[in-house]
């Protein structure tokens, strides 16, 4: 083995160790970080409740329509419960291995995207505890894990020694299936890439179903979402770019319009500049001097 190729398998290897403890610190953060802020029942079932209350006001659908709906069928039940409970993380760490061996420049980009996202969400778990739909049995929501399995909280609360179950607000189920569907979209150039929006979706009906989440827990990660791309879109300078000239360009600088469909668009536009895509030259430069058939045409005038 020459010299050139054991260089370049030592800094592989130091660069996936470097990934495996930052991906390992993140998942410390999400799962644990939330335990070492203490909460108070009253103030999360208070949350609750104007958050219900907030919600009405913006006329969103009831929650408890979805979970209705969900609970007419048991096979469907235990099926959107396996989803919540085994999905959320292998699916993550399959596709950030997966972006790390395809798009090298992209993985560090969304890697730091999700970790500001699981940053600023936990910042919002600790100002804003929120006990989940499935604890407001008087307003008719069941825990659908805890009558069909399976469940991955404890009955009670407090004795939770794995995970705040006063965490809803936001969603990381649905911030991180985002995550993963534009990876998918922004790398990817197979034309069944846009599939993947099913993750998010079907996350969504999901973590509302089994009466884990509410619609603006789902809002709130999206927010936190842009703001965190936009977070490293400027520390990467990708604000910065040349006019839209091509449809290779249009997928760099992707606008963001009203719609969610424009919003996800601009999330999942490419991150780093394709090589073949050049910036436009300046308008500045040396004056330009008129060549000998110009020089001629004015003589004559």
């Amino acid at each position: 083995m020459s010299t050139t190729e054991r260089s370049g398998r030592g800094s592989l290897l130091r660069t996936v160790g470097l990934e495996l403890l930052v991906v390992a610190a993140l998942y410390v953060a999400y799962r644990y970080a939330r335990l070492l802020v203490g909460h108070s029942s009253a103030v999360a079932f208070g949350n609750a409740s104007d958050l219900i209350g907030w919600e009405r006001a913006l006329r969103l659908p009831n929650e408890l329509v979805v979970q209705q709906m969900l609970l007419s069928s048991e096979p469907v039940t235990r099926l959107a419960n396996i989803y919540y409970a085994t999905v959320h993380f292998p699916l993550t760490i399959a596709f950030l291995i997966w972006l790390f061996i395809r798009a090298r420049d992209h993985y560090r980009q969304i890697r730091t995207s999700m970790a500001l996202l699981t940053g600023m969400a936990m910042v919002v778990h600790a100002a804003f505890p929120l006990a989940p739909a499935r604890m407001l049995d008087g307003l008719g929501f069941v825990d659908t894990a805890a009558m069909y399995g399976p469940s991955v909280y404890t009955e009670a609360p407090k004795a939770d020694s794995v995970a705040n179950q006063f965490a809803a607000m936001p969603s990381l189920h649905f911030g991180w299936a985002v995550v993963v569907a534009m990876g998918v979209v922004r790398v990817s150039r197979s034309r069944w890439r846009w599939l993947w929006i099913a993750h998010p979706a079907i996350t969504l009906l999901v973590i509302v179903g089994t009466g884990n989440h509410y619609w603006m827990d789902a809002a709130v990660a999206g927010l936190l979402l842009l703001a965190a791309e936009w977070a490293v879109r400027t520390w990467y300078g990708l604000g910065r770019t040349a006019p839209v000239r091509s449809l290779d360009d249009a997928r760099v600088v992707a606008p963001l319009g009203s719609s969610p469909a424009s919003a996800f668009a601009l999330v999942a536009a490419p991150a780093v500049r394709p090589s073949h895509v050049r910036r436009l030259p300046s308008r500045r430069g040396p004056p330009i001097r008129a060549g000998p058939r110009v020089a001629s045409a004015a003589a004559v005038g």
